[in-house]
């Protein structure tokens, strides 16, 4: 059994409908002052990654200020637009049976995201996910820029080593990054990638959902 596992957020655990583009995009119009016509690729990727490149798509100079602002006001947008991801957004199947039957095995859970930290906090307390989550223990989107790096800040704040943990996810970004540092991960095909994609990017184990409750278990070894 792991000591720690690790989730990623969107399309493995929820998914917001298209609610997160247009909180993302209401965000940066706050701190640019520049309406958002375009947005950096998001899959597999971090806010800071996403920010600097969606404003280098708008002509607009990234610096590390430009981050704290649009990060404390994607927070704040969450927050205020809280009941509408509720009703829009909605979570995976199987989610919420997972998160609990590991709470009930005693193995601590948190996330590894690059969500900034406050939109995690919402997006999981919106389907009643996060009440399983050791938060300081996790890491988000104000920590780095690629999964390694977050992975590897979540296990020092777990004080745990990367072989007693357990990564999902659902991109290649997220099997390639768990196998960089060190960590075991099970990969859903609930997001853009496939199967196959998902192995080849170095996934120990890859299901189609987490709704098998009993197959997702035996995958972490709980």
């Amino acid at each position: 059994m792991p000591e720690l596992v690790l989730w990623d957020i969107d399309h493995t655990l929820m998914a917001t409908r298209g609610l997160g583009r247009e909180l993302w995009a209401e965000a940066f119009e706050q701190v640019t002052g520049t309406a958002m016509r375009q947005q950096a690729s998001v899959t597999g990727s971090t806010e800071r990654v996403i920010l600097r490149e969606t404003a280098r798509l708008h002509g607009i100079p990234y610096t590390e200020d430009l981050f704290a602002a649009f990060a404390e006001a994607l927070g704040t947008v969450h927050v205020r637009r809280a009941a509408e991801l509720r009703v829009r957004g909605h979570a995976l199947p199987g989610a919420a049976e997972v998160l609990a039957a590991l709470s009930e095995r005693g193995v601590r859970q948190s996330v590894v995201s690059g969500n900034v930290r406050a939109a995690a906090e919402v997006k999981l307390a919106a389907f009643g996910l996060g009440g399983h989550m050791v938060w300081d223990e996790g890491a988000y989107g104000e920590d780095g820029e690629g999964r390694p790096e977050l992975l590897r800040k979540a296990l020092a704040r777990g004080g745990v080593q990367g072989s007693a943990a357990v990564f999902f996810g659902d991109t290649p970004a997220d099997a390639a990054g768990g196998r960089e540092a060190g960590v075991r991960v099970v990969a859903v095909a609930t997001g853009r990638a496939s199967v196959e994609e998902l192995r080849a990017a170095g996934a120990a184990v890859v299901l189609e959902s987490l709704s098998d409750v009993p197959a997702v278990l035996a995958a972490v070894g709980a």
